[in-house]
């Protein structure tokens, strides 16, 4: 295990809105309880191995709150990139896995959190982060549907979607699996135009 890349973990403080990347190696991550504190102290992330899984508790910047989550072990310890979202408004409240990928990832938290703090009223009912994205979004998943290429790992091509303030969520009919596109960003718009397909991960995989 000694010979594992360490593992990056990302968070942006509700307090300061300063963001804190930081490594970890698999060691120290499965050997005892790991917490990160933000430097100004006014939040911290903290996660603990328990065999087949990892219990992660971090701070979101997007509700004020805390979100607790379980992931598989394998992969919180291995997979490029996981994100760990806040319920109410879909942003992503912490992210780990590669370097890179957790760098890439936190940038496009920062713009989200920008746009956020610009946003005059972000509870009004019926409105988005990002309003613009979020229509040309769901212009593109409905093109890409009308292709067929919304499939998920379970075989299934039925699906349903759910439109959050910050993401779009795509649910198989079948076994429940899920797909979570960020619409946050315009960064997040050109991912999707680059996509001839949107696969979701059937239940049975476990955690995206």
């Amino acid at each position: 295990m000694s010979a594992e890349q360490p593992r990056t973990i990302g968070f942006i403080c509700p307090k300061c809105r300063q963001s804190v990347i930081v490594e970890r190696s698999f060691f120290s991550l499965t050997a005892a309880p790991t917490r990160i504190v933000c430097p100004c102290g006014g939040s911290y992330f903290q996660t603990e191995y328990q065999g087949d899984r990892f219990v992660v508790e971090a701070p979101c910047v997007s509700c004020g709150g805390r979100h607790i989550a379980h992931c598989p072990s394998d992969a919180f310890l291995h997979q490029k990139a996981l994100s760990f979202t806040c319920g109410k408004t879909g942003l992503d409240c912490c992210c780990v896995g590669e370097r890179e990928d957790v760098y890439r990832a936190m940038r496009r938290l920062e713009q989200a959190v920008d746009q956020m703090d610009a946003d005059k009223d972000p509870e009004q009912e019926g409105t988005f982060l990002n309003g613009l994205v979020m229509e040309e979004m769901l212009g593109e998943i409905r093109d890409i549907a009308a292709r067929g290429g919304v499939r998920c790992t379970c075989g299934s091509k039925q699906w349903t979607l759910q439109v959050r303030y910050s993401s779009i969520q795509l649910d198989c009919a079948r076994c429940g699996g899920m797909l979570r596109l960020s619409a946050a960003t315009m960064d997040d718009l050109n991912d999707l135009c680059c996509k001839d397909e949107l696969v979701i991960r059937g239940a049975a995989d476990g955690t995206r």
